[in-house]
């Protein structure tokens, strides 16, 4: 895969067999605030442009099929991408098949991709903070059967950006207090929240501790990324992942 100024492409040892990416807001087709490369149906764009942004990302990563995309609901629900029928409410998908695409769409929530070591299994996680706090990241290591898994976090909002009220805080230290970590306390008993943070400790509570990537702000960094915290109305990244 060739890198590319309308992609980014993890950096973790995954096989040579498995294939990954968040796609940027440039090289596409839509206009305004959903400047350019906007693949998602949902937000207010118009729909035909959305679908030469989808067929566009799929010529330039030369994808083996149509991703899976998921009418993400901020859930715990992993589904198998290759039973998948019709748009499925979910916020994660899993393949241990060849040619299959997962996919998961954010513009401040976390995109999480896994893959076992043995470059068989992969997924992809959609994980707002409601999400991860329900368990999604952890569901999706579960339903991979706890193999030998990496994992790579792609851009979100950053944690100077991230201010949540103390009740986000108190619900994720009522599941564990080593959540803790995450939250730094701000002004008038409002805290600023680590996502990656938050998604590193739960991967760790399940045994997995080879993660990758984070340090990006999607809130900051317009010129590259869609944010809906910042922008309200505005597109999406798409982070996907697929094996030969």
């Amino acid at each position: 895969m060739i890198n590319s100024k309308n992609w980014l492409t993890p950096e973790w040892p995954v096989p040579g067999n498995v294939f990954a990416v968040t796609t940027l807001r440039t090289g596409g087709f839509s206009e305004g605030g959903y400047q350019s490369l906007n693949p998602a149906l949902h937000v207010g764009d118009n729909p035909e442009v959305v679908m030469r942004n989808r067929a566009r990302i799929s010529e330039l990563l030369d994808l083996p099929a149509e991703p899976v995309w998921l009418q993400q609901v901020h859930g715990n629900t992993v589904i198998d991408a290759a039973q998948a029928d019709g748009l499925s409410a979910a916020d994660a998908s899993f393949t241990n098949q060849a040619g299959v695409v997962c996919a998961v769409l954010t513009a401040d929530c976390l995109p999480v991709l896994l893959c076992s070591r043995d470059g068989l299994s992969v997924a992809a996680v959609h994980a707002g903070w409601r999400g991860l706090l329900d368990g999604v990241i952890t569901n999706t290591v579960n339903v991979l059967h706890g193999k030998d898994l990496l994992v790579w976090l792609g851009p979100a909002i950053g944690s100077a950006a991230f201010e949540v009220g103390a009740e986000v805080r108190s619900a994720f230290l009522a599941k564990s207090i080593r959540f803790g970590a995450a939250f730094t306390e701000s002004h008038d008993g409002k805290w600023l929240a680590d996502i990656y943070a938050l998604a590193r400790i739960d991967l760790a509570s399940v045994g997995i501790n080879q993660v990758y990537g984070g340090g990006f702000c999607t809130v900051t960094d317009a010129d590259r990324f869609y944010s809906f915290r910042r922008d309200k109305q505005t597109g999406r990244m798409a982070s996907l992942i697929w094996r030969a």
